[in-house]
Formats: structure tokens, sequence, C-alpha cells
């Protein structure tokens, strides 16, 4: 969505400041889980969420690793 054309309501918020001037995007992680990826460019903060709850940034950096796949001899 457009900042310009998204009505105020829609726009996302801050968790930490309350600002709306953000970047939010909605992503896959690489295990398949979908999350709503939102940046403060006021305050600078980050959030990943699933399902309106939060996550942390070590449980989202395991999320989205990819494992390698042994080959066999």
């Amino acid at each position: 969505m457009s900042l310009v054309t998204t009505p105020t309501r829609q726009l996302a918020v801050c968790a930490s400041c309350s600002g709306t001037r953000c970047t939010s995007i909605s992503m896959t992680l690489t295990d398949g889980t979908p999350v709503a990826f939102t940046s403060c460019h006021t305050c600078e903060q980050r959030t990943w969420t699933q399902g309106g709850h939060q996550l942390d940034v070590a449980t989202v950096l395991i999320k989205a690793q990819k494992h390698k796949v042994a080959k066999a001899a």
C-alpha cells in the first residue's frame, strides 16, 4: 500500500513509539511461517509478528535459516 493512498486507520503503528511513519510488509520465512515485518522510520524499531503476536529476533533468525541437506555418499 502506498503511504499517500492508504487511509490513516490502515497504516502500521509502531509498537514502541506509536508512530505511523512505518514500512510494513508481509513475508514468508524459510520454514514457511507467514509474518508481518514492520520498521519504524521515527524510532527505528523493527518488529516481526505472527498471528498478532510479536516474535523475538532470535526466533525469526531460527525460522529464517536454510538447512543444508546432507548428500548421500
